[in-house]
């Protein structure tokens, strides 16, 4: 599942490839390591920012305890079904790929993951807007996973739900029962995965 996303062609090629303007995300500049916490860009029907992470303040979990931690992904199983979910947004996470790592703690090797033939991915992604004390409100999103495709699955044992261009609509539409047939693995044979041993995990 993704924990660091990269963004690196220029947000140009992205409006051109969703057919919309810019709006208010103005400029992107490549970024090789997006981490949880940061700036994204999202479209839920216009491009935008939000973080990466929803902090559900104020709901519960089955127990009835406050759910409050920062959720980055989001069970594609269960997404739907959770109060900690009510009411959240659909969108997509667009990015140029993610990345995954194998191996032991302080071995670890790190896996560039993107689009065969390069281009974009459109992570699914669920949305909400946070309360911050002060009342200054903060739009948050959350990549949907599912069970890995034969391409992930010998280095991780869950995958961000993908969706193809054509399908974008139907994610963000009104309709929840046709968004749910869409949260299944990306299909074989369409990820290039090599080693990312020239990241700068410190750098932007």
């Amino acid at each position: 599942m993704p924990g660091r996303f990269f963004f690196t062609d220029p947000l140009s090629e992205l409006t051109d490839a969703l057919g919309v303007p810019a709006g208010t995300v103005g400029n992107e500049p490549a970024r090789y390591n997006i981490s949880p916490g940061q700036e994204i860009v999202v479209f839920d029907g216009a491009l935008k920012r939000m973080r990466w992470g929803i902090v559900p303040v104020g709901r519960v979990n089955s127990r009835g305890r406050p759910v409050m931690e920062q959720i980055i992904n989001a069970r594609s199983e269960t997404v739907f079904d959770k109060s900690a979910f009510d009411g959240v947004g659909r969108a997509v996470i667009p990015v140029n790929g993610w990345y995954e790592w194998t191996g032991e703690k302080r071995k670890k090797t790190a896996w560039r993951i993107a689009p065969e033939g390069g281009g974009f991915l459109y992570f699914a992604a669920i949305t909400d807007v946070w309360t911050a004390p002060g009342g200054l409100q903060v739009p948050q999103a959350a990549a949907v996973t599912c069970a890995p495709n034969a391409d992930v699955a010998p280095i991780h044992h869950r995958m961000g739900v993908l969706l193809a261009r054509d399908d974008i609509q139907v994610w963000i539409g009104d309709d929840l029962e046709a968004a749910k047939a869409l949260m299944v693995p990306w299909p074989d044979g369409r990820l290039f995965i090599e080693e990312a041993a020239d990241v700068d995990w410190t750098g932007p």
